[in-house]
């Protein structure tokens, strides 16, 4: 078998069998097929796409080319989510202690931002001390004793995964819905979990542009995860702005904090509850949305889910007294609002420059290897559906290195304000 003869067959738009896939995929983990070979097979994927049975081999193929996490001595039904990434989507750090609070282990493994949206390790570390590559043994008895944890990915898991990211990330290949799939996939189901929700994102903020994208990648995502026996279900979430208010590490943190005492912005507050819910039904733990939801709720109320927050942070290191005192959290050095330039409703709210401005004020990364600042950032004033005054107050910049005119710029042009009234957006369109 020849590696120039399986791009030929690809490239004419020809189903490869698993025999074949199993040769690309074992071959490039061994480095017997170089990288201009698998740049032009996934080339050729992005231009002909991948059947749903040959995404379905590809995946198992990329999940056993590494090591696979055995959760079996984690008590009860284990239950994962993965966001296809947003800007301000700190739903983990919410939704993990909401779901852990009603005695659901969620055990897992993230990781780190890169580009306009932000990576839960990164809003993790902002909390002195805390550890996110933590012993397989501690992971799990951590799990078992408050049922939450999230650490940094095994470099251990999915191999393959690893080396073909990084080939994506540099060929023009990542957006291809095929390979998206069985990236996902393969790290999630090579992490251990036993059901599985997917927050699958669309909108100018995300990587899916449209619903209908979206769709399609979260349809293959969960007949993969059917066909490999993880209970797999999916939303689709509306990511045409920004999710709370806060964008940035550290800022989110404090945001996530004040969701688990009530205290949150409605929409990340109601994502949390729709995806709890599901998660909660998938580990059976309820019946229904209706009776899943009042759970969540409750342990808001109670603050049992805080609680888990706190012990999931000193069980790793990390100094609670920050998540008791957020004001604790280092500030930026300058914190500059930005008025608005007219008067009317907010009809769009662009997340995706949002996200870039927050990352060139040293909140995010633009290379792997980039230093993260955690004070800097965003804090939204108004959002779509608001009505704003002339030289009201959009949002408040969050800087330590001042504030240019380029940045300002792309901060009021990512608003788009008009006359009429608008509806604010639906956020959950659909459940699968």
């Amino acid at each position: 078998m020849r590696m120039v003869d399986l791009i030929e067959k690809k490239k004419a738009g020809l189903e490869h069998s698993e025999k074949e896939i199993h040769f690309i995929i074992n071959g490039y983990v061994e480095d017997k097929i170089p990288d201009y070979q698998m740049s032009a097979w996934m080339m050729a994927i992005c231009f002909q796409g991948l059947t749903q049975k040959e995404t379905t081999i590809l995946t198992k193929e990329m999940t056993y080319s590494g090591e696979i996490l055995d959760l079996s001595s984690i008590q009860g039904i284990k239950v994962d989510k993965h966001s296809t990434g947003g800007v301000g989507d700190k739903t983990s750090l919410v939704l993990g202690p909401l779901v852990g609070a009603c005695g659901v282990p969620v055990a897992k493994m993230s990781g780190r931002g890169l580009g306009h949206t932000g990576g839960t390790l990164d809003k993790l570390e902002s909390i002195p001390g805390l550890k996110i590559e933590i012993k397989k043994e501690d992971f799990i008895k951590q799990v078992n004793d408050c049922c939450f944890s999230i650490i940094g990915q095994n470099k251990h898991l999915v191999p393959a995964d690893k080396k073909m990211y990084a080939l994506r990330d540099v060929t023009g290949t990542v957006a291809c819905i095929p390979l998206i799939a069985s990236s996902i996939m393969s790290k999630k189901i090579a992490a251990g979990c036993d059901a599985l929700l997917l927050d699958v994102k669309y909108g100018n903020g995300a990587f899916m542009k449209t619903k209908e994208e979206a769709k399609k990648l979260a349809q293959m995502m969960i007949q993969i995860g059917k066909s490999l026996g993880k209970d797999t279900k999916a939303t689709l979430s509306n990511m045409t702005q920004p999710l709370g208010y806060a964008i940035g590490n550290s800022l989110e943190v404090k945001e996530a904090i004040e969701t688990l005492l009530g205290n949150g912005p409605d929409d990340l507050l109601q994502l949390c509850l729709q995806s709890g819910a599901q998660m909660l039904i998938q580990a059976k733990k309820a019946k229904s949305i209706k009776e899943a939801t009042q759970m969540l709720k409750n342990v808001i109320d109670n603050h049992k889910a805080f609680d888990v927050l706190c012990q999931m942070v000193e069980a790793q290191g990390g100094n609670v007294e920050y998540i008791c005192h957020p004001e604790l959290f280092k500030k930026a050095k300058e914190i500059i609002p930005i008025h608005s330039l007219e008067k009317g409703y907010v009809k769009d709210l662009k997340a995706k420059p949002l996200g870039l401005v927050s990352m060139k004020l040293g909140g995010g990364r633009a290379s792997i290897e980039d230093t993260i600042d955690y004070s800097v950032g965003l804090v939204l004033n108004k959002k779509i559906g608001d009505y704003v005054e002339k030289d009201e107050i959009l949002l408040y910049v969050h800087t330590n290195n001042g504030l240019s005119e380029e940045l300002r710029a792309e901060i009021l042009n990512a608003y788009i304000i008009q006359d009429e009234y608008i509806e604010k957006p639906i956020l959950i369109d659909e459940v699968l």
